[in-house]
């Protein structure tokens, strides 16, 4: 049959077993340093695997492959992982088949999953405008959006850039004056922008000896590591050895968790 199942860029991958621990099914083992699918069966195509991989060798393709078998599932997790794995694995296949009866809203990323924060509800703020302006932005640029801005823009000159993913400024209001405060900026998602050209515009934009330092701000969920993977690409091919590359971490409930030099 034709279905959805993981497929795997060796090139890309570096053996680092992320994968193996975070797929249920026991689908995924090393071969020769590599993640290779072991039998096809075992894959029932939901991708709880991809969130986990920092380096982005894990994606769907549609193609033959034999149907998923939870019960031949269940005796290989038994065997190999134990009553434990067992366990997981029937905790997973439950949430799957809940997953599969729902209209889809995400590509199988862990971070995706819908959440409920638990906050104090603030009174909604009439929206007129004759609303006075409580908060006052820090961005003194436009555009802002990383497919938009020109990379010899004057407004990336003499200042440290920050790539600052969608969601930060939403979840956490203080990424505005912590982050783009006397910064050029680009805003990107690398899970739903189209992000071809997107390493190449910022190793251009990084290129100019003026900028000292970028910073990713991103959010705490697995896919939102495609910004940071982005930029040491992008400072790597900007040919810079004195370019500085730090990562700011946003949770979900929007702290900042942590800020690291990268390089």
């Amino acid at each position: 049959m034709k279905r959805k199942i993981i497929q795997i860029d060796r090139e890309k991958c570096n053996g680092c077993g992320n994968c193996i621990t975070g797929c249920a099914e026991g689908a995924l083992a090393l071969v020769d340093g590599k993640a290779e699918i072991v039998k096809d069966l075992y894959c029932d195509g939901f991708g709880d695997c991809i969130g986990t991989c920092p380096t982005g060798a894990l994606s769907f393709e549609e193609r033959e492959a034999d149907a998923f078998n939870p019960s031949a599932v269940l005796e290989h997790v038994r065997t190999t992982r134990g009553a434990a794995g067992a366990a997981e694995f029937e905790e997973a296949h439950k949430r799957h088949e809940e997953k599969a009866s729902k209209p889809k809203l995400s590509l199988g990323c862990p971070g995706t999953q819908a959440k409920t924060l638990q906050r104090v509800a603030a009174a909604p703020a009439p929206a007129s405008a004759d609303t006075p302006k409580v908060i006052q932005s820090e961005i003194t640029q436009w555009p802002i959006q990383l497919h938009l801005v020109p990379p010899n823009a004057p407004f990336f000159k003499d200042r440290e850039f920050a790539l600052i993913s969608t969601c930060s400024p939403l979840a956490a209001p203080d990424v505005n004056w912590r982050f783009a405060c006397g910064r050029g900026l680009a805003l990107a998602c690398t899970k739903l922008d189209r992000t071809e050209g997107y390493v190449e515009k910022l190793s251009e934009i990084l290129s100019d000896p003026s900028i000292p330092k970028i910073i990713v701000v991103r959010m705490t969920v697995p896919c939102c590591g495609g910004l940071t993977r982005m930029a040491l690409e992008a400072a790597q091919r900007s040919g810079r050895s004195d370019l500085v590359v730090e990562e700011a971490t946003v949770s979900l409930e929007g702290d900042i968790m942590e800020v690291k030099r990268l390089k």
